[in-house]
């Protein structure tokens, strides 16, 4: 397995009993643990944190899909180049979608598939608030809404789209690597 950071930062020996419950979870449910969690394990504090706030955002209730989620992460780890996001997230959208070109469409240009007008205006919107935040305002929520989504809707996309960003940076300030698994899922 290689390594899922650069950095040196050892786990915690050994795990506690939760932490090792989690981890053999993943292995169960995904066929292994993802190096981002590995990579969080040197401060299980700071793992759980992480955990939570990404069951949370793209695991717990919400108005937008599993794979609209997922499409965000793509989308946002494609304008920051994230190595890491765009290998992980790229394979969750080829399995929830159950189109292995999608996966690839999303991962390099999200632009050119094959997508509803909701799912092109989600995009778009989580793509400005990434690339100049600044800018945002009403006429943008105004186009989601006319997308067909709601106020929680819009949290949501904001939401995934904010965590991506902060992800991204840190997955590629630390040269977090993927595992190499996810290269060939759901093709």
């Amino acid at each position: 397995m290689k390594t899922p950071t650069a950095l040196d930062l050892p786990p915690v020996d050994p795990l506690p009993e939760a932490t090792a419950r989690y981890f053999a979870l993943c292995e169960e449910k995904l066929g292994l643990v993802p190096n981002v969690l590995r990579a969080h394990a040197f401060d299980i504090d700071k793992l759980n944190a992480f955990v939570a706030l990404y069951n949370d955002l793209m695991l717990g209730d919400s108005g937008l899909s599993k794979l609209e989620r997922e499409m965000i992460a793509v989308a946002v780890s494609a304008v920051n180049r994230c190595y890491y996001c765009l290998v992980a997230h790229g394979a969750a959208v080829r399995q929830l979608s159950g189109d292995p070109a999608l996966g690839e469409q999303m991962v390099m240009n999200w632009r050119v598939a094959d997508l509803s007008e909701r799912h092109r205006a989600m995009l778009a919107y989580a793509t400005k608030l990434t690339e100049r935040c600044p800018e945002m305002g009403e006429a943008d929520r105004a186009e989601l809404r006319a997308a067909g989504f709601g106020d929680r809707d819009i949290w949501d996309i904001a939401s995934v789209a904010g965590f991506f960003n902060m992800t991204n940076r840190v997955a590629s300030a630390t040269d977090m690597r993927p595992n190499d698994d996810y290269h060939s899922m759901a093709r």
